[in-house]
């Protein structure tokens, strides 16, 4: 049996964040319904495949929620529900009858998990992962990150205010209400940049050889020997007196990638070719 089995829940995200907590919560066993605006979920459109990815096992339901009869099909919704999942300014559920202590008078089992852009009080503030994460030293100009930092590692944080709501339900408290910031997340995958570990020449950030990547013969390598008898398993394995980024970089060019990582596999080292 999974651990939401009996867990009935209901969204009204869209996006990236709300679907992607959804999926997660449908994984641990939660029945969901997906309550969608009349133009469908944007992420449809921009990218069907992550779409159906996220949507699958869950019952889809296109209400406009400004029409009376949809907004109290919504309600039938909620009656029986343990959890709604929204993604949408409080000040816009607010409108639709929505903000929390309007649902918490009317439905007393129902818990509330609200995905914002900032923390209170800028829950009204608009914005995306993109000036989430650049306001935390996550982007290097003028590159575009390569995934949703703050998307994705916002609904890991939802997923898990989910769940606590839920099982402090069960434990016989109220039904109750989480507040969950995308920029938050941001801040939480910046600790490693705040502290230094990934900044130029620290720990994580080139300074020592046995973390980094390095040319191949064809390809790159990303090598992460940290702990000690990995460093040493790496050095005599390639032969090597001292592990320097220069030695280093001459003996990678031996191979391609992907022949280094079955060697590493081999070998038992943290050792992987770059994907592109």
């Amino acid at each position: 049996m999974l651990p939401l089995e009996d867990v009935r829940a209901v969204s009204l995200a869209v996006n990236v964040p709300g679907p992607t907590t959804a999926a997660r919560l449908v994984a641990l066993g939660a029945s969901m319904t997906k309550v969608e605006p009349p133009a469908g979920d944007p992420l449809a459109a921009a990218h069907p495949s992550w779409y159906d990815e996220l949507r699958a096992g869950q019952q889809v339901v296109t209400l406009d929620l400004k029409q009376t009869a949809d907004r109290a099909r919504l309600d039938e919704l909620l009656e029986p529900a343990d959890l709604l999942l929204t993604s949408s300014r409080p000040g816009a559920l607010a409108r639709l009858g929505l903000a929390w202590a309007e649902l918490h008078a009317r439905f007393h089992r129902l818990c509330q998990v609200a995905i914002v852009g900032y923390p209170a009080p800028d829950q009204e503030r608009p914005g995306h992962d993109l000036t989430y994460t650049a306001e935390h030293s996550l982007v290097v100009p003028p590159n575009l990150p390569r995934t949703l930092v703050a998307d994705l590692g916002g609904a890991e944080l939802a997923t898990t205010a989910a769940v606590a709501l839920l099982l402090a339900r069960e434990r016989g408290g109220e039904a109750g209400y989480a507040e969950v910031a995308l920029a938050d997340a941001a801040s939480a995958f910046a600790a490693a940049v705040r502290h230094g570990a990934t900044a130029s020449g620290g720990s994580l950030g080139g300074g020592n050889p046995a973390y980094g990547l390095y040319p191949a013969r064809d390809g790159w390598v990303a090598v992460a020997a940290l702990e000690p008898h990995f460093r040493q398993r790496l050095a005599e394995q390639l032969g090597l007196d001292e592990l320097t980024h220069e030695a280093l970089t001459d003996a990678f060019r031996a191979r391609t990638a992907d022949e280094w990582e079955t060697w590493g596999c081999e070998h038992d080292l943290p050792l992987g070719a770059v994907k592109n």
